[in-house]
């Protein structure tokens, strides 16, 4: 896991609330830098977790351009960047709880 910088904190879009930051842009791109500014750690470290799902899921290759771009797409649909439908995954929780990314319907 990526690791926190703990000299400085963000205003967490994705958990709404101020956390320890990231120590490094994810990406060197825009997409990056705006990570490192708006995404706390731990909410990078629970997107990590989701997108083993989505490449598991649909075998996703990550060094095909299609399949990069996929991957972008479900992230900045899981930080509501972008309106969307998360792709369905296949993972069950243990506990029987239904998926919290699971379509509506």
């Amino acid at each position: 896991m990526p690791e926190a910088d703990p000299q400085r904190t963000v205003q967490c879009i994705k958990l709404q609330k101020e956390l320890p930051a990231l120590a490094k842009a994810p990406f060197p791109t825009d997409l990056g830098k705006f990570i490192l500014d708006n995404v706390s750690k731990e909410a990078w470290d629970l997107w990590l977790k989701e997108s083993v799902r989505y490449i598991n899921t649909y075998r996703v290759d990550l060094s095909s351009r299609e399949g990069t771009e996929f991957m972008i797409k479900q992230l900045k649909i899981w930080m509501g960047l972008e309106e969307g439908e998360l792709a369905q995954t296949a993972w069950v929780p243990e506990d029987g709880t239904p998926d919290p990314n699971a379509p509506k319907g």
